[in-house]
C-alpha cells in the first residue's frame, strides 16, 4: 500500500493505492492563503503540516487497515513557495507563494547579478520563482536572511516533519531559480546571485527515488510499521503529470487546479525563456518538460461563484450549461493574481469588458470560463513557438470535472481532451506512484501507464469559429490595457 500527499495551495489532499493501483481511501484537509498586502500571497508552514496530520487522520479513521500496510509516502507540492528556516529548523516567517507578485524587481536584479541566469536556469526570472523572493527578503528584512539557515519547498518542509531530513527532488528544485535544468545539479553562480551558498540548500534526488524513512516515532502514532520510505516525490505538476502517465514524449496534460497548468513531456532539456515558458526536469530521471503556466484557473470559478451569490461551484457549472451558449458572453481576463505566461505581468488584473443589462450570473459564469481557455490558448501558442510536440492532451485537476467546461476548452484549444478516471486527484495519485517506485524499484514504464479513460471531448464546430474571433480581441484587450494595469498599481 502507498500513501500520496500533495500539498497544495487550498488544501491537502491525502490518497491510498494499492497493489493494483486502485485507490482505496481518500481524505483532505483546507488551508486558507493571507494576502496582507497588494501583491503579496503567504501561508503558514506549520499550517501544511496541520492539514497533513488531520487529513492523515481521517485516513486512520476510515481505512485503518489499509494505512497500516502503508511500505512508502510520496510528497507532491505547490511549487516555487519559499520557507525559511533558522538553525533549529523553525520557520522564520510566512511562506512566500508561487502566486506572489512582490519581487518584480528582484528578477531583473538576478539576471544582473548573473547575466547568464537564462542559459543556466533555462527560465526567464519571474517573481513567482524562489530566487527572486529571497532577494526580496534580504533587501526588506534583512534581520530573517541573515538568520536563514535552509530555505525548502512547501513538500520539503513536510518532508522535514516525516523524515527529519533536508531533502528536495529535481522538479521541484527546478522552479527556484537556482538549479542548472539540464545539469540536474544546484548552480553556485544562481546561489551566488542570490546571496545564498550550497549550504542553505536541501540534497537532492529523483523524484523516484528514497528520500530517507518516516520517523518511527510518527510511523506509531499513524499505525504503520518501523520501515516506511518517503520518496523524493515532485512538484504538483510534475506529480500529476506522473499520475496521468504523461511520462512519454509528446504527451501532454492540462490541469484545472487553483493555477491552470498546460504541461508537455520532453526526452531533452528544451528551453524557451523568451516566451515565458518553464523548462524544468521532470520527476523522473532523464526526463524534462515544458509547462506554460496561469495563475488563477480553477480560483477564477470560486471567485466569480462568491461573487455572484451562487450556491455552490457546481451549481454555477449546472446555471451555464442549462443556459447554454446563446447570448453573446462579456470577455473576462483572469488575471486575479496578475499572469505568468506568457505576459510575466504580476500588475495585470482580472477584468469583465463588454458587460451590458442582459448578462446575469450565467453569463458572468461562462465568460470565466472562457477567460481561461482564452489564457490556456496562450500558452498552447508559445509551447508550439518552443517546439513542442503534441500528441494528446489529458485534464486533470478539480476543473476536470466539468464538461461544460471541457467542451469549451476544447474548441478554444482545437484539440480533443481525453478524461481519465479520479482526474480530480491527478498529483496525490501520482504521487503514491512515486512512492512505489522508490519502494519496489520497478521500471516507471510499468507503473506510470495512463488511466482508464473516462470520457473524451472533441472541439464543437459551432464554437470553433465564434472562439477564433474572440480569442483575438481577448489579446488585443490585454495589450490595450497592460500600461492602464502598472499605472494603477502605482496609484494605490
Amino acid at each position: 500500500m502507498y500513501l500520496g500527499l500533495d500539498i497544495g495551495t487550498s488544501g491537502v489532499k491525502a490518497v491510498l493505492v494499492d497493489a493494483q493501483q486502485v485507490i482505496v481511501g481518500q481524505a483532505t484537509a483546507p488551508l486558507a492563503v493571507s494576502r496582507p498586502q497588494v501583491l503579496w500571497s503567504e501561508q503558514d508552514p506549520d499550517d501544511w503540516w496541520r492539514a497533513v496530520e488531520a487529513a492523515v487522520s481521517q485516513l486512520k479513521a476510515r481505512n485503518p487497515k489499509d494505512l497500516s500496510a502503508v511500505d512508502g509516502i510520496g510528497l507532491s507540492g505547490q511549487m516555487h513557495g519559499a520557507t525559511l528556516l533558522d538553525d533549529t529548523g523553525k520557520p522564520l516567517r510566512p511562506a512566500i507563494l508561487w502566486n506572489d507578485g512582490r519581487a518584480m524587481a528582484a528578477c531583473a536584479e538576478i539576471e544582473r547579478r548573473e547575466p547568464a541566469s537564462r542559459q543556466i536556469t533555462g527560465n526567464l526570472a519571474m517573481p513567482g520563482f524562489t530566487a527572486p523572493k529571497l532577494v526580496w527578503v534580504a533587501e526588506n528584512e534583512p534581520e530573517i536572511f541573515s538568520r536563514t539557515a535552509k530555505v525548502l519547498l512547501p513538500k520539503d518542509y513536510v518532508r522535514y516533519h516525516l523524515t527529519g531530513d533536508f531533502v528536495s527532488e529535481m522538479s521541484d528544485a527546478a522552479g527556484t531559480l537556482w538549479l542548472d535544468v539540464e545539469k540536474r545539479d544546484w548552480s553556485d553562480a544562481m546561489l551566488r546571485a542570490s546571496g545564498l551558498t550550497r549550504a542553505q540548500m536541501p540534497r537532492l534526488v529523483e523524484g523516484s527515488e528514497s528520500s530517507g524513512q518516516l520517523r518511527r516515532s510518527l510511523a506509531a502514532q499513524w499505525g504503520m510499521g518501523p520501515h516506511v520510505r518517503v520518496a523524493g516525490g515532485a512538484g504538483d505538476n510534475a506529480a500529476g503529470a506522473v499520475g496521468v502517465g504523461t511520462v512519454v514524449p509528446g504527451r501532454a496534460f492540462i490541469s484545472l487546479g487553483t493555477s491552470g497548468v498546460y504541461f508537455v513531456a520532453n526526452a531533452a532539456y528544451s528551453p524557451n525563456p523568451a516566451g515565458a515558458v518553464h523548462a524544468f526536469c521532470h520527476c523522473l530521471p532523464n526526463l524534462w518538460h515544458q509547462m506554460s503556466v496561469i495563475l488563477s484557473a480553477a480560483s477564477c470559478l470560486t471567485w466569480v461563484s462568491h461573487l455572484t451569490g451562487a450556491a455552490s461551484e457546481a451549481a454555477l457549472l449546472d446555471e451555464i450549461e442549462a443556459a447554454g451558449g446563446g447570448l453573446s458572453t462579456p470577455q473576462f481576463l483572469p488575471y486575479l493574481s496578475g499572469e505568468r505566461t506568457p505576459h510575466n505581468d504580476p500588475q495585470a488584473k482580472g477584468v469583465f469588458f463588454g458587460l451590458t443589462h442582459d448578462h446575469g450570473r450565467a453569463a458572468l459564469g461562462r465568460a470565466v470560463l472562457e477567460g481561461v481557455a482564452f489564457a490556456f490558448a496562450d500558452g498552447q501558442q508559445v509551447l508550439l513557438d518552443a517546439g513542442a510536440n503534441i500528441d494528446s492532451v489529458s485534464v486533470i485537476g478539480g476543473g476536470a470535472r466539468s464538461l461544460v467546461w471541457g467542451k469549451i476548452l476544447a474548441s478554444v484549444l482545437e484539440r480533443e481532451l481525453v478524461y481519465h478516471k479520479d482526474a480530480d486527484v491527478g498529483p496525490a495519485y501520482g504521487a503514491a506512484r512515486l512512492a512505489r517506485l522508490a519502494v519496489t524499484g520497478e521500471a516507471p514504464a510499468d507503473i506510470c501507464s495512463q488511466p482508464d479513460v473516462a470520457h473524451v471531448v472533441a472541439p464543437d464546430p459551432g464554437l470553433q469559429q465564434q472562439y477564433h474571433a474572440k480569442l483575438i480581441e481577448y489579446r488585443q484587450l490585454y495589450r490595450a490595457l497592460r500600461p492602464l494595469f502598472a499605472a494603477s498599481d502605482r496609484t494605490h
